[in-house]
């Protein structure tokens, strides 16, 4: 299989790109900076670099081409204001939609949030409503876009502990909770396996079941 991630040096998509690279697959991280680059080549992937807030769906396109699977890992992260929340949590997602749309990739995981479908806690702020907004917004594009076999997947609160391999993987609502993000990586590879996940939003917390049979258990 031949994925491309952006938001291939997050801390999601290194350890993605690790794990498909490491069981033989083809593997490409978008990534704005060029300093970037060896830290995915450890990691076993290919870089491209590209800017999602100033490319082009043509532009992004051409990484594309080829492909089997595109996941979109990226995002503005702590310390940005309301403006990159929309420019990258958002209309980078669908800028990742329609290059798909031009590249003829149809499978489509996108890393979302949890919380997008109530309104936003007003004391959280207006970064954190600008968040959740564009998220919300990016679910519905990309569940609106007919050319895509899309999955969503919705993290808990994501933590660098080493993963366990115990997930609990269902659809909405699901109480709160958090998530490491080696596990993340690792539900994240089984959706991209799983042709009974297109068209199903998932929430991901810590849990009991086994990765490989909390996908199947979403799956039928």
């Amino acid at each position: 299989m031949h994925v491309v991630i952006a938001g291939g040096h997050g801390k999601i998509g290194l350890r993605l790109a690790a794990l498909l690279a490491g069981r033989g697959d083809v593997v490409t991280g978008v990534v704005r900076n060029p300093d970037h680059g060896p830290d995915l080549e450890r990691a076993g992937a290919t870089p491209a670099v590209l800017d999602l807030e100033a490319a082009s769906a043509d532009e992004l396109a051409t990484v594309l081409t080829g492909a089997d699977a595109v996941v979109f890992a990226a995002g503005a992260g702590p310390g940005s204001g309301t403006a990159r929340k929309d420019t990258v949590d958002r209309a980078a997602a669908v800028l990742l939609a329609d290059a798909a749309r031009i590249a003829g990739v149809r499978r489509y995981l996108l890393v979302s949030s949890p919380g997008v479908d109530d309104p936003p806690a007003p004391a959280r702020g207006e970064v954190w409503a600008a968040y959740v907004a564009a998220k919300k917004a990016a679910e519905e594009a990309i569940q609106a876009a007919d050319h895509l076999d899309w999955t969503i997947l919705r993290p808990g609160s994501l933590t660098d502990d080493p993963g366990v391999g115990r997930v609990l993987l269902a659809p909405p609502p699901v109480p709160l909770g958090s998530i490491t993000r080696d596990d993340t990586a690792a539900v994240l590879v089984a959706l991209l396996d799983s042709r009974g996940s297109v068209g199903k939003v998932l929430e991901l917390r810590e849990g009991e079941a086994d990765v490989l049979e909390a996908v199947a258990g979403v799956s039928r």
